[in-house]
């Protein structure tokens, strides 16, 4: 064994070399030896925690983080999208974080499946930050009880492709717009047109497009949209790749405001005239005026025949004015019955599936509806809607409509009682928001304080909620309709709602959600009517202004009598409204 040899330079006294050839050391100094190796490995043992706890720091802050637009109380929210089969999912992994009280300490973190296509109704492939409304609105709302038909998204799935081939800019587009432009007949193209004009109040264009894009369903026509002053800023595009807007440049839009009941190409007018007639498919005008409008006449409304229906087929480009849901006379229409029943074996989920295929708020409006709904309603056990509309002139609130808001809420035990004799001991853990909607601020407040001053003889915690008081319609304000907008779609997120005669704001919260309202009785000489509300027949909207002409008999007709899925309204005894029969499913 080789021997250690000192450095001559060296000089330690404590070190000698041993008889093996091995170092030896001195006590003292193995001592030392051993105490520097033990603080060399606590040492190392402190620095290794500082890492591992460095790291872990770290993963934490860079793990996803929740949505903005899903955050609830007490949880976070993180999205997993997945693919099952061929439909696009999301999974929704909701994990409970630690809170004061023994309810939540012991949460366990669960799964939720969430359909974000909506059992196939909308089409997959969008950029989802352009709308983030149209693939995270499913996590704000309760799975729908109504399921598209196979039928129904497949012809979705035909019409994105016609509108891609044909909408706006395209070679079949910029052909067409030549019978426009030069008012000649050309050869048969492909593609036909209708134009939905932008007209009336929010609600009202609301519905009235659904019902133009069904009238183009049924009609293989291409649905193009007067922008309007506020629709690119309210609506997103429903429709992947080509806009479903109407290009600015189009050749009728300066005389949109000035069609009526005269112009020359009105159908009503050409029909009195006799001039459509008698048009020879070479001479046939390139485009027809529709005018829906509730000022409608008798010629107007032979729309809604099928003869007419057949005429109509060849003109190239209609243009339709209305403010009318009219979808309930389509119905009525036997050339598109058979097609209408594939459509829809429900019929009372025709608004509530066209309009969540068509109608995602934009980023603006999205991001009040998610900032109101996560402030004001998302901790709630139930949230209960309230829209409230008054027809009656002068200054409110009127003490009648308070009275019949209170009587029907609590004759239908949506809300409880207050009591006003002895304060109630054994609270209960329950609460419930309510959100109002109305011009006026003053029932909302009414109503507050209400239930402020006074205990709930249920001991449950009721608050009270509007998100804005216009004091009067301002239609064509840009900040005011996305207010409208926005509480619309709030309302459709509730559990229960409760809803005023002739409203179509109403209407679209309803169908938007699912829901059959408790619909409030128009008063009569400023009285609380009795009994003050009523659950509606379906979650349909009602027709305002139907036909009642029987097209083969050419006499009047109760149109609300002909088949057994179109009924009178409940608000309005003239009105019409899809229901479901029973004995057709």
């Amino acid at each position: 064994m080789k021997r250690l040899r000192r450095n001559p330079d060296e000089s330690d006294p404590e070190t000698t070399p041993d008889p093996d050839g091995e170092v030896s050391f001195s006590k003292d100094q193995h001592e030392r030896k051993c105490g520097l190796s033990s603080m060399k490995m606590m040492g190392f043992f402190v620095v290794a925690l500082m890492v591992v706890s460095v790291v872990f720091s770290v993963s934490v802050v860079l793990q996803d983080p929740p949505s903005d637009g899903v955050l609830e109380s007490g949880k976070n929210v993180r999205f997993l999208d997945v693919m099952e089969s061929s439909k696009e999912e999301q999974v929704l992994e909701v994990q409970p974080q630690k809170v004061v009280g023994p309810v939540d300490d012991d949460a366990l973190s669960i799964e939720v499946r969430k359909d974000k296509l909506h059992g196939g109704l909308l089409a997959a492939g969008f950029d989802e930050t352009s709308c983030v409304s149209r693939y995270q609105s499913v996590l704000y709302r309760k799975e729908s009880q109504h399921k598209p038909s196979p039928y129904l998204i497949s012809r979705l799935r035909n019409y994105e492709a016609l509108h891609k081939r044909c909408g706006p800019y395209t070679e079949s587009y910029n052909k067409t717009l030549e019978k426009l432009k030069t008012g000649h007949h050309l050869e048969s193209t492909d593609c036909n047109y209708l134009v939905w004009i932008s007209f009336s109040g929010l609600g009202n264009r609301i519905l009235t497009l659904a019902s133009a894009f069904l009238y183009a369903l049924l009609t293989n026509r291409v649905l193009l949209v007067d922008p309007g002053t506020d629709m690119v800023d309210l609506f997103c595009e429903p429709f992947p790749e080509v806009s479903w807007f109407l290009p600015l440049d189009f050749p009728l839009k300066n005389q949109f405001d000035s069609f009526d009941q005269k112009s020359p190409h009105c159908y009503g007018r050409m029909l009195k005239n006799n001039s459509f007639a008698n048009s020879s498919k070479s001479i046939l005008a390139p485009f027809v005026y529709l005018h829906l409008v509730h000022d409608y006449d008798d010629q107007d409304k032979l729309f809604f025949c099928d003869e007419d229906q057949t005429s109509l087929q060849e003109v190239p480009w209609l243009i339709m004015k209305t403010d009318n849901y009219f979808v309930p006379s389509l119905f009525l229409i036997p050339t598109f019955e058979q097609q209408l029943s594939n459509l829809f074996p429900r019929k009372e989920a025709v608004f509530h599936l066209l309009g969540r295929y068509i109608f995602h708020p934009t980023n603006p409006v999205w991001g009040l509806i998610t900032r109101y709904y996560q402030a004001y309603l998302a901790k709630a056990d139930e949230r209960i809607g309230i829209q409230i509309r008054v027809f009656d002139t002068g200054t409110g609130p009127f003490q009648h409509v308070l009275d019949q808001i209170i009587a029907c809420t609590l004759k239908e035990n949506l809300l409880p009682d207050i009591s006003t004799e002895k304060p109630i001991i054994n609270q209960s853990q329950k609460s419930k928001a309510v959100l109002v909607t109305s011009l006026s601020g003053g029932y909302f407040e009414r109503l507050r304080d209400m239930y402020w001053e006074h205990p709930t003889v249920t001991g449950e915690v009721i608050g009270f909620y509007q998100p804005s008081h216009e004091e009067y319609q301002q239609t064509e304000k840009q900040f005011h309709n996305r207010k409208a907008w926005a509480e619309m779609y709030l309302l459709s997120l509730t559990d229960v709602l409760i809803t005023s005669s002739w409203s179509t704001f109403g209407y679209v919260a309803q169908s938007l959600g699912g829901l059959k309202p408790w619909i409030l009785y128009k008063p009569e000489n400023r009285t609380a009517p009795d009994p003050p509300c009523g659950r509606v027949m379906s979650m349909e909207p009602c027709f305002h202004a139907p036909p009642f002409y029987d097209c083969k008999a050419k006499r009047g007709i109760d149109t609300g009598a002909v088949v057994p899925h179109v009924r009178h309204c409940e608000d309005m005894s003239w009105g019409l409204k899809l229901v479901d029969n029973e004995s057709e499913l």
